[in-house]
């Protein structure tokens, strides 16, 4: 007897946490296994009543759970209003967790007025414990796809409240407000007024900054939504928002989003004369022209340079000097679809020494205007000479590079061959491809 007693405790504690549990199951749960212990197969009435007395359970815990978490939204709010500096981080922190649950949350709290108490809470405490950064994180999930959120954030005041000195900032500061912009920024391809005069300097310090390379990509989209709109071109351009973007377009990490936001630029009067005259102008463009692991850069670069070279002997001069024809030949040949498109489109400008019209490209569509490519005899004669000089100097050279470099990246198909063969035929020392 003594020896089984072990034994024996072990099986009536079992039994006692089976019985606490069974008491803890909701009732549907209980009378289901109530019904499995009398009948051995359930008839199929009793599994329909079952499952619909499950169901009424299922409602019941929605409703619960729902008034609970309007319990927890007013508390959060009330906090939020009339509390303490710790009460509100803590109801901001509540306020993000609801937000980021359910789109109609966001526009219930945005109703309640938790708005302006969040950005009201932005910037303060810089240096310090930082909890304004709860604020910023409820902002931006109540920010998140709802068009009436984003425009009641920015009537609050939030450019305002932007930290003047971006170095007092932590990196995790510096990108939470990064994304928090990049989504306010959206409104500018609306009819909602967005004022740049604080939104500008703030990004320009976060990209001059040593801020990770991912927090200047949010910046960096911040400035390209800004710059879809043609009005915004000339204030982005006075603000010396060019060097900047020349800068980083040479990053490989960040460059697609800074080539995109300076072909926007580059299409206003002001943003041309602007490139044509900085001194990395043409030649940080050609380089990254030679990224064939980046397509999509090659292809902003070159319509960029599409749009410097449009009517303008000058720089197109600056271009040949540069290196651009061997650049291009190799686009031509190993690029994208759309990059070799706009290579063979420049090609076909250079080699015309004439005076030509020049149709519809890539670039932008101003109509069919006569142009000469140089303006007198003289510019005609010495880009003639220009021409004839590079051609003979290199160009056999450069289809020897770019023949061996073909090969090794396009293999022996037909297809690629042909296209080859193709470009070495027309290619000689009195005419460029195309």
């Amino acid at each position: 007897m003594s020896g089984s007693s072990p034994r024996f405790f072990s099986y009536i504690k079992l039994r006692f946490f089976a019985r606490i549990r069974w008491f803890l199951e909701p009732k549907a749960s209980m009378k289901r296994h109530t019904a499995s212990d009398r009948f051995e197969k359930p008839r199929v009435a009793d599994s329909d009543q079952e499952e619909r007395q499950e169901e009424q359970v299922a409602k019941e815990r929605e409703g619960a759970h729902q008034d609970g978490g309007l319990v927890v939204l007013r508390r959060a709010v009330k906090k939020l209003h009339f509390g303490s500096w710790e009460e509100k981080a803590a109801a901001a922190d509540e306020i993000r967790r609801l937000a980021e649950e359910d789109l109609k949350l966001r526009k219930w709290l945005a109703e309640l007025g938790v708005v302006p108490p969040l950005v009201a809470m932005i910037g303060s405490e810089v240096g310090g414990g930082g909890r304004w950064r709860f604020a910023v994180q409820a902002l931006v999930a109540l920010a998140n796809g709802t068009y009436t959120n984003k425009a009641l954030i920015v009537e609050a005041g939030i450019l305002l409240r932007l930290p003047s000195n971006v170095e007092d900032l932590e990196e995790a500061a510096r990108q939470e407000l990064a994304q928090l912009l990049l989504s306010l920024s959206s409104l500018a391809t609306s009819q909602f007024p967005l004022s740049s005069s604080k939104l500008l300097p703030f990004l320009f310090h976060i990209l001059d900054s040593d801020s990770s390379l991912e927090t200047k990509n949010l910046c960096l989209a911040t400035l390209h939504n800004l710059s879809t709109m043609f009005g915004q071109a000339g204030n982005l351009v006075s603000h010396g928002i060019l060097p900047t973007l020349l800068r980083l377009s040479s990053v490989q990490e960040v460059s697609e989003k800074a080539l995109a936001t300076l072909g926007n630029l580059v299409v206003s009067l002001q943003g041309k004369k602007a490139m044509e005259n900085h001194p990395m102008v043409p030649e940080s463009l050609i380089e990254i022209l030679t990224w064939e692991e980046k397509p999509r850069c090659q292809e902003l670069s070159a319509y960029i340079l599409m749009i410097l070279a449009h009517q303008s002997s000058r720089q197109r001069e600056k271009m040949v000097e540069a290196g651009i024809v061997q650049v291009l030949l190799e686009v031509a040949l190993l690029g994208s679809c759309l990059a070799q498109k706009r290579a063979l489109k420049l090609l076909q400008w250079f080699k015309d020494g004439r005076r030509a019209k020049m149709g519809p490209h890539s670039g932008p569509q101003t109509g069919r205007v006569a142009v000469g490519s140089p303006v007198n005899q003289w510019e005609a004669d010495e880009g003639r000479k220009i021409m004839k000089m590079l051609v003979k100097q290199s160009l056999y050279k450069n289809m020897e590079t770019i023949t061996r470099r073909a090969n090794a990246a396009l293999g022996s198909s037909s297809s690629s061959s042909s296209k080859l063969k193709a470009l070495v035929v027309s290619s000689s020392s009195k005419s460029l491809p195309y």
